[in-house]
């Protein structure tokens, strides 16, 4: 008998896009939602959902054959991806089926508001002519500023070429070749709010993005400019957002995501200067066909044992691989989250080097784990084992491997160089069973730093007191120091201090920590561990 696949289809889609298994024999496709499918749970081998069905652990405990799901778009707040990894299930997604779609919808949330098109509408549609009242505004030659220049941004600014629009972009990891490239001018933040007449987002929603655009920053916008989000509600504060339109100094705003979803009395959405849309920019019949499409394939390669693409959490290890390596795997990850947040510009190579008991035939697994945790907050789409390459490849990024005999008397050791448009940084790392993982150099300062969940790196002058003040203004903000290592080539050098700390840092506790006389600059190091 042959070994047909179960595929519940849980949410509407396209079945144009489900073609690909629509047409496989050996895939067997059910239209019914999980809650309510006549299918007994024990027989269902993957599930597709969009966003209306919610994916938990409870759900899971009951899928014993469940392999894989598959959601067909981006996020996948809707499903337990820890949950689902615990219990061997992949998770993929649909990453770039939706992007012109959403550049299209922004661009039309542009001209909707410049030239005033919904409000007009609504005058028409309770009887009124109105002309003086809605007289609008060009995008021709007015300065459109992009921040965060992933795919979304890259198509956006190919639309705003053609309305001859000058186009600035804040991204600090945006290469100079692709800004150039596409015509583009890469700029500070800073900068680009104060030249800016029109401003949109398009940038994932993370730690450093969250509330990227507030009450500070309104106050550095050009004035009578115009403020776009179809992105992620959150990157842009709704409440400050709100006071900058009602004092006059932002002219408007176009909105299509928000903090909270459904939106119910969000008070942007009462004022005139504000259109808005219900999460939409991604809805049209061809987005909808793609990432059906991308997540039907993804299914079908899976049972037919072909490598994934875009899986959310592809197992870490099997039985092929070597104690040694299981054990020091996730430090790779851990070296590359903390590469990324020390090198802030834009990056041309990354060069990671194995020495000592790293086993030869797995050094190409460590890269790639190295290299997720290195893009994982760099851009805007999720980063694994598997697609790590890739992603480097689509950025221009050259990779290389090699492995040196010579371990420094260490028992293993990593050396990873990252090859900056401007800076190289080099950080060298080394796992012992009993010690843990450990940090050894940082560019050229010897140390024997254990990285934790909430770290701070702060380069300074080699003079007395530094250390002492900078502890003493650490305690007063209530900031506990768990380790402290120190490294320096010659007295009264150049210096650096890595910290673990007990909490994440705020900014403006990491600014207060610059105003320490010999201090030449703080950074919090944020981990995943």
């Amino acid at each position: 008998m042959m070994n047909v696949k179960t595929i519940l289809i849980s949410d509407p889609m396209s079945k144009d896009g489900l073609k690909p298994l629509l047409n496989d024999p050996m895939i067997r496709v059910v239209f019914e939602n999980l809650e309510e499918t006549s299918i007994p749970h024990s027989e269902i081998d993957g599930i597709i959902v969009r966003s209306g069905t919610t994916i938990r652990r409870n759900h899971l405990e009951t899928l014993t054959r469940l392999k894989i799901i598959g959601r067909a778009g981006v996020g996948v707040d809707n499903i337990d991806i820890e949950a689902a990894t615990e219990k061997g299930i992949v998770v993929i997604n649909a990453p770039n089926g939706n992007t012109i779609s959403t550049a299209e919808h922004t661009f039309a949330m542009m001209i909707s508001l410049l030239r005033n098109i919904p409000q007009a509408n609504a005058s028409m549609e309770n009887g009124l002519w109105d002309r003086k009242r809605f007289q609008g505004t060009e995008l021709n030659e007015k300065n459109l500023g992009i921040i965060g220049f992933g795919k979304i941004g890259a198509e956006l600014a190919k639309r705003a070429a053609a309305f001859q629009m000058s186009i600035y972009v804040y991204d600090p990891f945006l290469p100079a070749e692709k800004a150039k490239d596409f015509h583009v001018t890469a700029v500070s933040l800073d900068e680009l709010l104060k030249v800016s007449d029109i401003i949109t987002v398009h940038t994932p929603l993370t730690k450093e993005t969250d509330g990227l655009i507030a009450k500070e920053e309104f106050k550095k916008v050009k004035k009578g400019a115009y403020v776009i989000n179809c992105a992620r509600g959150g990157i842009i504060c709704e409440t400050s957002l709100y006071d900058a339109i009602v004092s006059g100094h932002v002219k408007g705003a176009a909105l299509d995501v928000f903090k909270s979803e459904p939106v119910h009395d969000n008070p942007l959405t009462k004022l005139s200067e504000v259109i808005t849309t219900p999460h939409i920019a991604a809805s049209t019949i061809e987005a909808q066909e793609n990432v059906a499409l991308q997540v039907s394939e993804e299914i079908r390669h899976f049972f037919e044992g072909k490598q994934l693409r875009s899986s959310i959490n592809l197992p870490i290890t099997d039985h092929r691989h070597s104690d040694k390596t299981v054990s020091f795997y996730p430090f790779l990850e851990t070296m590359g989250e903390m590469a990324s947040q020390l090198m802030k510009e834009p990056v041309k190579e990354v060069e990671i080097s194995f020495s000592g008991e790293v086993n030869l035939d797995e050094t190409s697994l460590l890269q790639r784990r190295f290299l997720s945790g290195f893009f994982r907050s760099r851009i805007d789409q999720h980063v694994n084992d598997v697609n790590a390459i890739y992603i480097a490849n689509e950025r221009h990024i050259k990779i290389s491997q090699s492995y040196d005999k010579d371990s420094k008397g260490f028992t293993n050791l990593v050396k990873a160089k990252v090859y900056g448009e401007n800076n190289t940084l080099q950080l060298f790392g080394t796992f012992h069973s009993e010690l843990g993982p450990r940090i050894i150099r940082l560019n050229h300062f010897s140390i024997d730093f254990q990285p934790q969940k909430h770290n701070l790196f702060i380069q300074h002058i080699d003079k007395p007191g530094v250390i002492g003040k900078v502890g003493q203004l650490l305690g007063e903000k209530n900031i506990n120091i768990a380790s402290m290592q120190v490294g320096r080539n010659k007295q009264g050098g150049e210096a650096v201090m890595l910290l673990s700390v007990d909490k994440e840092c705020t900014f403006e506790q990491i600014n207060s920590l610059t105003k320490v006389e010999d201090l030449k600059f703080a950074l919090p190091i944020e981990l995943s561990l």
